[in-house]
């Protein structure tokens, strides 16, 4: 972005922010990483994005072609989808409309051992900062990075957070969403100390570790793809039931959980049949409160994948009962082929919690400006 275009752009007055975008991948241009990444992984990093070890059961449309991104997020130079912050910031803040853009990078889940995985979090974590967030490419303000942090390792994820925990443009931290054992287990602990210690949210998206490459369902190896893909679902369902059963919120009653791209509308039975349990096993469980209740309180999810029924009135009913004006953030899953135009998302929510949806929450959980400086040509979601 040239001075010229900056000054095209700038706007008199500020705006008031309407989406706040929590679900956006930046991709590093070939070899850039590899400046902080430990050089004794570097080999390893190269390999593999040469095609080594890697293991593709991802179904997206035209995926040898496009790797499941939109094929207009690709920039000129034949660099990978959103590895131009210029162009993300065109596409997702000028003409789509979100006015803050919570990164998520998924590059640091890729490593074969823990020490791997914990050095590449840590090279994520400077690149960001050097690419994203830094005065020239993050000059509107809108971009806000994610501290990366490997939980298989919890005291090496607790001392990262740490590290960038003070960072002004950090707001949440990111972990993979599959490690064994379960969140709920104690080993884990460093990581939520630190988060609630510094009042930072812990998010994780759905991908593929090294337990969750091909997992085996409890009726064994599923067929195809697309029963694959459900089971994500499954595992943030395990995931909550682990933070909640096992006492997670007992001894953190603040920590703050976002699950990115897990889909829902699941939560609603899951919160009943929770519920149940407690109420005929009150006793046993060690719980000071309805399971339900810890959802309400410390869990959130993302609107992408919005499951959208044949019957709108379904997902209205859903939308109240869960209920999404106190637990449901906004995300577009900019630049993957599933992407949501926020005009689009806004359009589904009931209008009298689409300001929680699409902004309020994400404002208050990550502690975000309510106005920005305006921006000259900027389309407005609703």
């Amino acid at each position: 972005m040239t001075q010229t275009d900056i000054g095209d752009l700038t706007a008199t007055g500020t705006t008031p922010v309407r989406v706040v975008d929590c679900d956006v991948h930046p991709y590093p241009r070939r070899g850039v990483l590899h400046e902080y990444l430990d050089p004794k992984f570097v080999k390893e990093q190269r390999l593999r994005g040469q095609g080594a070890n890697n293991g593709i059961f991802y179904d997206a449309p035209d995926y040898n072609f496009a790797r499941a991104m939109r094929v207009d997020a690709f920039p000129d130079d034949g660099e990978f989808a959103c590895t131009d912050p210029a162009m993300t910031f065109r596409q997702l803040v000028l003409d789509s409309g979100s006015d803050i853009v919570i990164l998520g990078p998924t590059a640091h889940g890729a490593g074969d051992t823990e020490e791997e995985q914990s050095a590449m979090c840590a090279a994520v974590n400077r690149w960001q900062e050097e690419h994203w967030l830094d005065k020239e490419n993050n000059w509107h303000e809108r971009f806000y990075g994610s501290i990366c942090a490997n939980i298989t390792e919890p005291d090496v994820a607790a001392r990262e957070v740490e590290k960038w925990a003070g960072h002004p443009k950090y707001k949440q931290i990111l972990i993979l969403a599959e490690p064994r054992p379960a969140w709920g287990h104690p080993k884990y602990d460093p990581v939520w100390a630190a988060a609630t210690k510094h009042d930072i949210p812990v998010a994780c998206h759905l991908g593929r570790g090294k337990h969750n490459l091909l997992p085996m369902s409890p009726v064994g190896f599923m067929s195809y793809n697309h029963d694959f893909m459900v089971t994500y679902s499954m595992l943030a369902a395990n995931q909550v039931m682990s933070l909640i059963f096992d006492g997670v919120f007992e001894r953190f009653p603040t920590l703050k959980i976002v699950f990115i791209e897990h889909a829902f509308s699941w939560i609603l039975p899951l919160m009943w049949r929770m519920d149940a349990i407690y109420a005929a096993r009150k006793d046993e469980t060690g719980l000071s409160k309805k399971p339900s209740d810890y959802v309400k309180d410390n869990i959130f999810f993302t609107t992408q994948p919005l499951d959208y029924p044949e019957d709108k009135l379904e997902l209205t009913n859903a939308l109240e009962w869960m209920p999404a004006d106190k637990i449901l953030l906004f995300s577009s899953d900019y630049p993957h082929w599933t992407f949501d135009e926020p005009r689009w998302v806004a359009k589904h929510i009931p209008a009298h919690m689409r300001d929680a949806v699409m902004f309020r929450n994400g404002i208050e959980l990550f502690k975000l400006p309510s106005e920005l400086p305006a921006l000259a040509g900027q389309v407005r979601a609703f």
